[in-house]
């Protein structure tokens, strides 16, 4: 099939992987905001999305799509590398006009690979997974969302881990949106720079707010959480 067996046929795939996966981040960025103005709303929609049905099959979904995404990224670099062949070593400047997301593409997604396996420990481990084997103690307890955010957030150096991790996914997808949208033939002559400017300010928003949550419980800025240190006062 040319989708598999063709270079655009994979490109494609990483194309229509890619954009599930940025509405995936926009819909857990619009959850994540919640905790910042109510902790019972959170942990209500952590509640909501825990251990059910829908949540696992979604959760298998959504880690099919990332895995799909990450192999052909690897097999996409290793293509591309054997194209260049010993051209590649030859070249001692940097390409003008190549972005440096675009040149660094492989070495991004490792920085986002290790990210995601330290947030699915942080996060997918102590709840989802928590509440399907309820025999191993966890504490906060898994339901209990906004405070895994509280003590992940109160460690500077998981913050400053999140803050690397977040800084790679916006180089990444600054280059990622619009290169989706190209791969895909809906750019034209005329939208391409719209599109790299819609793509821009898209990406930058969607990662500001994952970066004001985690800045907010690290400083402890976050309404919710003051009033959560009242409480435990």
């Amino acid at each position: 099939m040319w989708l598999f067996n063709s270079s655009i046929g994979r490109k494609v795939v990483m194309a229509v992987t890619g954009m599930a996966l940025i509405l995936f981040l926009t819909f857990h960025c619009a959850m994540n905001i919640v905790a910042l103005f109510s902790k019972e709303g959170y942990n209500m929609i952590c509640e909501l999305l825990g251990a059910n049905w829908y949540a696992v099959a979604a959760t298998i979904g959504l880690a099919a799509l990332a895995l799909i995404h990450i192999i052909y990224a690897f097999i996409l670099n290793v293509q591309n590398r054997r194209a260049r062949g010993s051209e590649r070593y030859a070249v001692t400047d940097k390409p003008e006009k190549v972005e440096w997301a675009s040149q660094n593409m492989l070495a991004l997604g490792i920085i986002i690979l290790l990210g995601l396996i330290l947030h699915l420990y942080n996060f997918w481990y102590n709840m989802m997974f928590a509440e399907l084997f309820p025999s191993i103690h966890y504490d906060p307890a898994p339901a209990d969302g906004f405070g895994k955010i509280v003590n992940t957030f109160g460690n500077p150096v998981y913050v400053v881990l999140y803050v690397i991790w977040i800084a790679a996914i916006w180089f990444h997808l600054s280059h990622g949106f619009w290169s989706a949208i190209q791969t895909m033939g809906w750019n034209g002559k005329t939208w391409f720079c719209r599109w790299k400017v819609i793509g821009l300010i898209y990406v930058t928003l969607l990662m500001l707010g994952f970066l004001v949550v985690v800045l907010a419980f690290a400083f402890k800025c976050a309404p919710s959480l003051c009033c959560h240190a009242a409480a435990c006062c």
